[in-house]
């Protein structure tokens, strides 16, 4: 029985395996636990057109994503899984379908430290620089561990780095340096990042993030 390498990073444990290479295939079988009895819920959600009918709030705010030491100094990660539409004529990962890995990671990211408002709100964070840097192909149906990891806050802007890693073996994918900045939603200008962000992002990452000085971009 090979050895399941998503059952020792604490993923849920994979089944089958892939045919074209022999590897182990990942799954998300494990979070599939028995049901439990349902919460009561607010009469709003179950009247038609209620505001709580169209979506469960248990469901919508499900964190995907956990916490990992396995590659510092990252200290969190979220799975993604290469679907058939993400691979080009050459059967890889097509290099543009990597951003959406690294965005859906920081949102997770965000999500864990309560700063989820910041991904789209008044204030908001958006791209302004993006560096990738490619180090071996994705394909079809493989699974990636992508970390992610605030590196700086600036006055009005944040940087962010990510590594994907392939589960089946840890072999390194893809690295990038994101540059994002805080905008006023209304005048889409540049905003001071608030001490509620600085705050969180430092308890969460320590000294493994630098604070620049209040007149930094």
């Amino acid at each position: 029985m090979p050895r399941d390498p998503a059952g020792d990073l604490g993923w849920p444990h994979t089944s089958g395996c892939d045919r074209r290479q022999g590897r182990p295939r990942a799954s998300l079988a494990r979070l599939h636990a028995p049901a439990t009895p349902a919460r009561p819920r607010d009469p709003a959600a179950t009247t038609p057109g209620g505001p709580g009918a169209a979506y469960d709030r248990v469901v919508t705010n499900l964190e995907t994503g956990r916490l990992s030491d396995r590659h510092p100094p990252f200290r969190y990660a979220a799975l993604s899984r290469v679907w058939f539409s993400d691979t080009d004529a050459q059967g890889v990962v097509y290099y543009g379908r990597y951003l959406p890995y690294f965005d859906n990671a920081r949102l997770e990211y965000l999500r864990h430290l309560g700063l989820v408002r910041f991904w789209q709100g008044d204030p908001e964070l958006v791209m302004r620089a993006l560096e990738v840097t490619y180090e071996a192909p994705a394909v079809f149906d493989d699974l990636l561990e992508v970390f992610v990891r605030t590196t700086r806050i600036g006055r009005t802007s944040v940087t962010t780095e990510g590594a994907a890693y392939r589960v089946d073996d840890d072999l390194l994918m893809c690295t990038a340096r994101m540059t994002l900045v805080l905008i006023d939603a209304t005048t889409r200008r540049p905003t001071p990042i608030p001490d509620e962000y600085r705050r969180a992002i430092a308890a969460f990452e320590g000294d493994g993030v630098e604070a620049a000085p209040v007149g930094g971009g």
